[in-house]
Order: C-alpha cells, then structure tokens, then sequence
C-alpha cells in the first residue's frame, strides 16, 4: 500500500505559485472590466456556479423579474418554454421600458440588458417590493448567453433587440404592432461557459409550482417540447396549499392554521399544522425567494410560537413539576410556512439563502405572538390537539436526554460500547479526512484493508439503520447504530445540540452494494441525514460512492465499467473478440487492492455529491417513501413506475 500513499500525497512545490520579483506591482497591473465581462470572468459570483445550478439559476433569474411585475399588480401569467437548449420567458407585465436613457443615450432595454446594477428595483416608487434588488438578474444571463433575442410589447408596439454573449447585434427597433403588453426573453446558455447544457424538467417545475404556491392567483405555464408536456400551476390557497402539499405524505392532525397582516409595512403570511410525524417543516420565503437558510423571519416564528404556547399551557394549568416546553417540543411534527413580503430586503449574497432585515424578527414575532393566542382562546377543540402533541414531545425529550448525552463524541468515542467498530483515521485535520459507512463486516473489512489509513476511515454498519422518517427521538437515541454514527461524525443532533462546525470529516461517504439492499440502506441514511444533518448536505459533505457495476477481463487486462451504457459502448467495439464479464452486486465481491483502485482511490474514483436543489419537494418525497401512509406512497410508485430503468429482482 505504500505505492498509494505516494501516488495521493501532494507536492508542495505544486500548490506555490512563483512569483517574479522584478515583476513590479503599480497602477498599470490594475485591469477595469468593462460591460459584462466581469460575468464572464467569473460567471460563479453570480449564479453560484457553472454547473446544473448555475444553469438552471438563468432561468430562475428571469422568471423572477415576471414574479416582480406580479408583486406589483401588474402581471397575472408568466410562460415558460424549454426548447432543448433554449429557453423563453414571457410574462403579460408593463413590459420593459423602451424610450432612450435620459444619461446612457440608449434604449432603457438596452441598459437593463447590459449594465450591472440597472434597473427600477432601486426605485420602490414602481416596484415596492421586489425579490431582484441586486439589479444583475437579467444583465447576467444576457452575458452568459451566446445568443439572447428580447421582445417588448408595450404602446401599441412590438419592440426587438438581440444580443451575442451580452452585446447587442443592433439598436432596438419595433417590428410590428400589439395590443398586449409584457416581455419575453429567449436565450441560450453559452457553451463557452457551461459544462453541460441540460436542463432538468423536474428543477424548473419544481421552483415554479414553489413560486405559485406563494403568489395566489399567478397563472405559470410550463411546456416542454421535448417531451411534449405542458402543465399549469395556480394556486388559489397560497401558502395553505404548500403547507398541504409538503404534508401529503403524512398524517395530519387538523386544518391548516393561517394569519395574514402588515406589519409596519411588511406583509406577512403564516401558516402552520401539525401532523403525526416527529420532523420539523418550517420554511421561510421573503419576496417570494426561499430563504434556506433562515433568517431573522424565521428567528421570529419561533420564538414567538415557544412563548406563545408556553403562556397558553400556564394559562390552563397543563404544565406540571415546573415543566416548560422548548423550541423543539413546540416544533416537533409541525409544517409551517412563512412567507414574508419586505421593502429593500438584505439577502446574504445574490444566492439570497438568508434574510438579516432586524425589522422583519419584531413583525413576524408581534403578528404570530398576537394571532396564535387568539386563535388557541377561540378554537378550543384545535388547541387541545396542538398541546397534546407538543406535551407528549415535552416527555419524550427528557426521556431521551440520558440517550442523548450518550451521543455525545466524547464519552462514546472513549467507551467499550462501539458496536459499529469504527476504523478511525491517523489524521486529526477534518479538512483532510473521510469517513466511509459501509454495509455489513465483509464490505468493511475489504474496505478496512484498501484504505489509506492516514485520511480515510471506515464506518462498518450491521444491516438496516432504523428509519428516522417513523421514529421519535427517543426511539432513534436509543438505536444501536445511529448512535455509533452520530458519535462517529461528531456534531450531534437535534437543532440545539447539531453543530457543524465540529465535524470530525469533510467527506462522509456512504458505500453500499449495488443492489436492492444496498440502495434501501442508501435511502435509510440520507432520510437521517436529511432529517437530522441537513446542514451537511447544504456543505456538500455527504457523499454516495460509485463502485463499478462490471469487470471486463480483456487480453489479460481489467477493465472496469460504472454503466450499463458505458459496458455497451465497449462490448461493440470488441465484437467477436474473447472477454470474461464479471457482475458486481456486493463491495464484499472485491478484494481490498480492487475496492481501492475503483472505488476509494481519490485519483480514480467517481463520488456523487448528495445537493439539494429543492427542500420544498425534497422535503414531500421523503415524507411520502419513508412515512407511514401507504396510500400517497402507492400512487407515486404507480405514476413512476413507468421511469424505472435497472430493476433488480
């Protein structure tokens, strides 16, 4: 093995940069990018990246201008066509303004079309509210484009521009005559840019049934001429009908609550059940851009629902032995959803994950604090639901605290009861370390073997982790195997105990057989990590590993394929020729120089980092697979059945 450990060990020479020191450092090495190309100099400042994200971020980034002459009261129906490669956007609005720039001397669409920071969003005289208020949406995806043609129907008139990779071809002109008004933009991602341009049908639907979900009454249509569909998403509930569309997996325990009010100046929806689950649901919007990562809205929510149920059980007498219930007593097994609509809003970065606006906190605190009471006084058979299922929480969480400190790495980690063996690595720097969970002792061991012991350890598990999905805290504190696991990783669990930043590994893996046991054990635990870690997916810490599915031996050579395509493709041009096809359908097949060399080796493997693109419908089919109702699950196999492709029996 000690051939693998020079292969992996990097040279620092190569890591340096040399820099000439007569080179000397004055005002004529300072460059000025002018236009767009700052865009395409550094395309992942401003879509996140120049991968599937970045690619589908173009389309998102245009839609929401149609969204933002929605929230103006100006739009009722946005369009949206994929055309393989190319995209249209159009929506019924006021239609981008076309007359000349009174400072540029060119068309206002021209301005918008390739300046940075352009735009009316500054100005909340016409768009008081608005989710683009960075002004480089439409701009960007102009430069990262290699064609982009717009259409404004505005006065009486259709007028054209096009554009290559964010230059105009000509000046603005009208080509015909229109009684409607709007905009439509159609582009087509620049190669030159993008890995790979392929856009997934389910991200855009997805984000569009979100964004009718939160603006009532939008018409959104969606064609695909690919695969000839065409879909509408209207929503006339709002934020109810996404709370019963994230719940319609599960067991709910009454109607959906919801309040809406303005709050000085911020317009506010809630709304909130509970269901039967033991998960949290809680997701936040602010002008109609999902918040993933929270914010002082969300900071508000709860701590307003805590102390509102609290002074309600105290009321009623329904705390005893001076119990108080906690934020997660209160939040175990609801479904919220808060969706915010705020003036100049500060998003952290043009990805906005997180919202900072301090304003927002008192408004969403004040508006639950003040309805929710009311509503529990005056619906009486509601409340007496909520406050049984938030005290049986109560219990349930001291009864799991003793098996919660056992998770605790520290006193697990130095105790006799590790069931899972963990092979740890000689490295202490998580930067640099991995860890492997591995079904079953024979997998474990080949992979124990093939290891390289300095940054990859091995996290052999025994059979099936339990599934979180239908399990209360207590019972999964209590499960063998998860607590090894949550020891293993080191960051705890729960929303008080979960840290992130103290992760004993960058790179956690998960390794299973290529058959039927072995993806169910997959779904097990990215159902726990999604549950309980979801933090580690939104670092990109999880992992699932890509052992090869074949090993062809060919003129006394091993080669190995990952696809059924890929083995094709090589079997055609081998025909007539001798091989021997060895099927892999269990790590334990291999031997320990073979794990390595396919599946562990950092120069040679293949690892799919586990993303998510959508926690809306992440969130729904994971309720839906892993839950307890059979119903909702037996439709989506029936309606999906039809898209299975490998079917091990």
């Amino acid at each position: 093995m000690k051939k693998k450990n020079k292969k992996n060990r990097k040279k620092t020479k190569e890591n340096l940069k040399i820099v000439n020191p007569s080179e000397k450092y004055d005002a004529s090495k300072i460059q000025i990018l002018k236009g767009l190309e700052a865009v395409r100099r550094r395309p992942a400042m401003y879509i996140g990246d120049v991968s599937l994200r970045g690619l589908h971020h173009l389309i998102f980034e245009v839609v929401d201008n149609g969204i933002d002459e929605a929230l103006a009261g100006n739009c009722d129906q946005i369009k949206i066509t994929l055309d393989n490669d190319i995209v249209s956007v159009e929506d019924n609005g006021s239609g981008i303004p076309v007359d000349i720039h009174p400072t540029q001397k060119k068309s206002g669409l021209e301005v918008i079309m390739t300046m940075l920071h352009a735009g009316a969003k500054f100005d909340d005289k016409i768009y008081s509210i608005s989710g683009g208020l960075h002004g480089v949406g439409v701009s960007v995806v102009n430069a990262l484009s290699e064609l982009l043609k717009a259409e404004v129907y505005r006065d009486g008139k259709i007028w054209f521009q096009s554009y290559k990779r964010g230059k105009p071809d000509a000046d603005i002109k009208a080509i015909g005559k229109t009684t409607k008004t709007g905009t439509k933009i159609t582009f087509k991602p620049d190669t030159k840019v993008f890995k790979k341009i392929e856009f997934n049908k389910e991200i855009i639907s997805n984000r569009l049934k979100e964004l009718s979900f939160l603006n009532k009454g939008l018409k959104i249509d969606f064609e695909d001429t690919k695969t000839k569909t065409k879909e509408r998403y209207l929503s006339q509930g709002g934020v109810v009908d996404l709370v019963k569309y994230l719940d319609s997996g599960r067991t709910r325990l009454h109607k959906p609550i919801y309040f809406s009010q303005t709050q000085n100046g911020i317009e506010i929806e809630v709304a909130l059940e509970y269901n039967d689950s033991y998960t949290v649901n809680i997701f936040t919007f602010a002008n109609t851009i999902n918040t993933h990562e929270g914010g002082t809205h969300l900071i508000g929510f709860k701590s307003a629902l805590t102390r509102t149920l609290n002074d309600y059980a105290r009321r009623h007498n329904q705390l005893k032995n001076n119990l108080s219930l906690s934020g997660e007593d209160t939040r175990e097994g609801l479904t919220a959803v808060v969706s915010i609509k705020i003036k100049n809003p500060q998003f952290e970065g043009q990805t906005k994950t997180r919202l900072g606006n301090l304003e927002a906190k008192g408004a969403v605190e004040s508006l639950v604090n003040e309805k929710l009471s009311a509503f529990l006084e005056e619906n009486p058979r509601y409340s007496n639901i909520i406050m049984n299922k938030v005290l049986v929480a109560a219990k349930s969480r001291l009864a799991a605290k003793k098996a919660r400190e056992l998770t605790r790495r520290k006193s697990l980690l130095d105790s006799e009861t590790l069931p899972g063996k963990l092979a740890d690595c000689s490295s202490t720097n998580p930067d640099e370390c991995e860890v492997f969970i591995v079904e079953g002792d024979s997998a474990g061991g080949s992979a124990k073997q093939g290891r390289d012991r300095r940054f990859q350890a091995i996290l052999p598990l025994r059979g099936k982790i339990l599934n979180v999905e239908k399990s209360g805290l207590n019972k999964i504190l209590s499960n063998t195997e998860i607590r090894t696991l949550i020891s293993a990783i080191g960051c705890g669990i729960g929303e008080d105990d979960f840290n992130v930043s103290k992760i004993r590994y960058k790179k956690v893996v998960i390794m299973t057989d290529a058959d039927v046991d072995g993806a169910h054990i997959r779904t097990l635990l990215l159902t726990f990590f999604f549950r309980f870690m979801k933090d580690l997916i939104d670092a990109g810490i999880i992992y699932i590993a890509q052992p090869p599915l074949y090993r062809v031996k060919y003129d006394k050579k091993e080669t190995y394929f990952y696809s059924d395509e890929a083995l094709q493709q090589f079997l055609k041009s081998k025909a007539g020729k001798k091989y021997d096809i060895q099927r892999y359908k269990g790590l334990g097949e291999m031997n320990p120089q073979q794990l390595w060399q396919t599946t562990m080796d950092p120069e040679e493997r293949m690892l799919k980092k586990v993303t998510m693109e959508d926690a809306v419908e992440a969130d729904r089919l994971f309720s839906i697979l892993m839950g307890g109702e059979v119903g909702p699950r037996r439709k989506f196999i029936e309606e999906n059945a039809r898209y299975v492709v490998n079917l091990d029996v």
